[in-house]
């Protein structure tokens, strides 16, 4: 089952998936920007009487800018589909998979959860609150058989980074790596029993660099890193 905002891209994807690997797909149009639209997914799978065993909560959006000058209706749409479809779908899902005892959960977070950076600062509290709140259920659903998960992904090579973004110092010395790579560690991720992963040493590396360094001197860097480069 596959969810996005474009029904042409959505089609071409299945069509693609069927004849490659001889599955079904099925498909839904939804903008998550709006969580109402996250709750009424959710009742047409249950109408479609559709089992989700899995599932991989990807949609997310990121402003770049001064904060007294980025779009404010940017900022609550992004809230709205970073965090509040990603608790709707959370919760309404795992509440069936504990009902069945089985399922797992994982929702994509940043290197930026652990990380914030200026200049990113609505992007960088969505998924400080992505990780937050994955670690936290999947502590209390101990026992049930059903986890949720976190992928925590540096940049990545895709319509995701814009302009503004690429040309900012982090991405120069942290490169954004291929989709594909970050497909294979979210597979593996799903499938073990690690409650997040952070993909890649550079990322690792990075985000644990808060540890060791003084708050004030790791937010210069941080400005500097997520300036545009000169």
């Amino acid at each position: 089952m596959l969810v996005a905002r474009n029904y042409e891209r959505l089609q071409r994807l299945k069509t693609d998936l069927e004849l490659t690997y001889g599955i079904k797909v099925t498909i839904y149009q939804r903008d998550l920007s709006k969580a109402c639209n996250a709750e009424s997914l959710f009742e047409e799978v249950k109408k479609n009487k559709l089992h989700v065993s899995h599932l991989i909560n990807n949609a997310g959006i990121g402003v770049y800018g001064e904060f007294t000058s980025t779009s404010l209706q940017e900022e609550l749409e992004m809230i709205e589909l970073n965090c509040s479809s990603l608790v709707v779908l959370t919760k309404l899902f795992s509440q069936e998979m504990v009902q069945k005892g089985a399922g797992s959960i994982m929702n994509i977070a940043s290197l930026l959860s652990f990380l914030p950076f200026p200049y990113y600062a609505v992007y960088s509290a969505t998924k400080a609150f992505v990780l937050a709140f994955s670690e936290t259920v999947n502590a209390e659903l101990v026992g049930t058989g059903v986890q949720v998960k976190a992928l925590c992904p540096g940049p990545i090579d895709t319509g995701f980074t814009t302009p503004q973004m690429a040309k900012t110092n982090a991405y120069k010395v942290n490169k954004p790596v291929k989709p594909e790579l970050i497909a294979q560690k979210a597979i593996e991720l799903l499938f073990n029993n690690k409650p997040k992963k952070i993909v890649g040493f550079n990322n690792w590396f990075i985000s644990n660099l808060p540890r060791v360094t003084p708050d004030f001197i790791m937010m210069k860097i941080k400005k500097n890193l997520a300036s545009q480069a000169n």
